[in-house]
């Protein structure tokens, strides 16, 4: 537990970015081949599982600067985003349906709104 009296893995927006990081991963396991280094695919399970990790470290940060903290969380948005721009590039290149693709992006952009909220407290 953290100072503040939560942890990071009990955050509703960390779950919701987990499994959303998750469901992306396997889904792009599927990409062609050439996407999975360096490609699409790459970019989509990097940018998604950043989200994540930036709420993990920023949280750790959290404990000697609330500015560090909330830096942390606006990178998170920041990748959150360019997870969504990934997920447009999919469904035009064949790798995923159009359903799945607006899903997703849906998804990360919710995300992207509840790490503003998230930000908010702290001001």
């Amino acid at each position: 537990m953290s100072e503040s009296g939560w942890r990071y893995e009990d955050l509703d927006v960390f779950k919701r970015a987990c499994r959303l990081s998750l469901d992306v991963h396997r889904a792009s396991l599927d990409f062609p081949r050439n996407e999975q280094f360096g490609g699409i695919a790459d970019q989509l399970r990097r940018s998604s599982k950043s989200i994540c990790a930036l709420i993990a470290e920023g949280s750790a940060r959290q404990r000697s600067s609330k500015t560090e903290f909330q830096r942390y969380l606006v990178m998170a948005m920041g990748s959150a985003d360019e997870a969504r721009l990934w997920c447009r590039y999919a469904p035009d290149l064949g790798y995923l349906p159009e359903a799945e693709s607006l899903a997703w992006q849906e998804g990360f952009q919710e995300i992207a709104r509840m790490l503003q909220g998230f930000i908010a407290r702290f001001d």
